[in-house]
């Protein structure tokens, strides 16, 4: 298959690219286009949340810099290789300069999706990290860079079988996300309306948390769970370490995880044991009480601890150990039981859906290159894909 570079495509009108638009904070404001940034585009999704706008009146000025559906975004500075299809039910955006946008004019010649999943290969990645690791700054590639890069394009047809196959694997990955988000969702209106009383949240559970164990780091063995981990996932600039440690410092699927500075976040870890890293609690259950009913709690406070840490301007935001003594609303002791086989139910769906998803990602991920490169024909993929779909 023939190999050819982004810029040839920019030039034969195929495909327009750009990076995008730097705003200043004088033209921030509303009515007017939100501000998509690095943060908002996780791998394989888009969020349009940030609080930030440019007032509409500079329209003209931002011009191709706005969202249209379907273009293809990556992320091009801090995490490199962060890849979406922006929706076509969204709202219009102008995207921020860490952002690149990619426009396919003519799907006769390339196919968007394509596109998306080969940012994903290892093709593209090779070539990115060679081109990123050439600053001392965060990584970061540049439009020239990206123009440079080339790749394998199948015809028409084979780009569509392609798209289909690992399209397939998406949508299953969609609908595992949709599980998640409901179940998630019923678990806290079930316990908003039942938590009539308050306790310490440092009653409810053990706050254990993580050392530096990113130090002397063997680069093989377990993954260390830094915050980024909890935030984007495992990624290219993940550290890993081959020791051995204490069970306290260790995550498997299903435990709780609180990160105390930076982001405050707590999630359900789902992917293979980790160690865990300095800054990250591991919240373990105690005391009798559920871990679902923990999970709930420390997310009731996460609001209140978020705001305390933006006190901290002199440092990174974080909240103290005494904080976690501060009363949160539970159920009566009384109503827990009653309350247990339902709401475990929801931990254990959610926990099931996300470790689908990861799977259906390392598949996704394992086809990818193989038919990109025709070392695999797509009723061999077809078969591997309906395997775990």
């Amino acid at each position: 298959m023939p190999e050819v570079s982004l810029a040839e495509l920019r030039s034969r009108g195929v495909l327009d690219f750009g990076d995008g638009y730097r705003t200043k904070r004088s033209e921030h404001g509303q009515p007017g286009f939100r501000i998509l940034r690095v943060a908002d585009v996780t791998d394989g999704e888009v969020h349009t949340t940030g609080p930030d706008f440019v007032s509409e009146v500079y329209a003209k000025a931002i011009g191709s810099k706005a969202s249209q559906p379907g273009d293809v975004l990556l992320t091009t500075k801090g995490t490199v290789g962060r890849v979406a299809v922006y929706p076509n039910s969204a709202e219009q955006v102008v995207y921020s300069p860490q952002l690149c946008y990619f426009r396919v004019r003519d799907e006769t010649v390339l196919h968007p999706r394509l596109l998306a999943y080969w940012f994903r290969s290892g093709a593209f990645l090779g070539q990115a990290a060679h081109r990123a690791n050439n600053t001392d700054m965060a990584a970061y590639i540049n439009l020239r860079d990206i123009a440079s890069l080339s790749l394998d394009l199948p015809n028409a047809d084979e780009q569509r079988a392609i798209v289909e196959v690992l399209g397939a694997l998406d949508e299953k990955s969609a609908a595992n996300a949709a599980v998640i988000e409901k179940a998630d969702a019923l678990a806290a209106t079930i316990y908003e309306e039942a938590a009539s009383e308050t306790a310490p949240l440092s009653s409810l559970a053990r706050f254990v948390n993580g050392k530096a164990f990113t130090k002397g780091a063997t680069g093989t063995g377990r993954v260390v769970i830094r915050i980024a981990e909890l935030n984007s996932g495992v990624g290219g600039s993940t550290v890993h370490n081959d020791i051995d440690v204490a069970g306290d410092h260790v995550a498997r699927p299903g435990d709780l995880l609180f990160a105390w500075s930076g982001s405050l976040t707590a999630v359900r870890w789902f992917r293979p044991e980790a160690i865990i890293n300095q800054h990250i609690f591991k919240v373990v259950a105690d005391k009798g009480w559920p871990l679902w009913l923990v999970n709930q709690a420390v997310q009731t406070k996460l609001v209140e601890f978020k705001a305390i840490a933006a006190d901290k301007a002199t440092t990174m935001g974080h909240i103290q150990r005494h904080h976690l003594d501060q009363p949160t609303p539970v159920p009566p002791w009384g109503a827990v039981g009653g309350m247990d086989g339902l709401m475990t139910g929801l931990w254990d769906a959610a926990l099931a859906a996300e470790m689908e998803r990861e799977r259906l990602a390392a598949t996704r991920d394992e086809l990818l290159p193989l038919l990109l490169s025709g070392r695999i024909a797509v009723r061999d993929a077809e078969e591997a894909a309906e395997a775990v779909t």
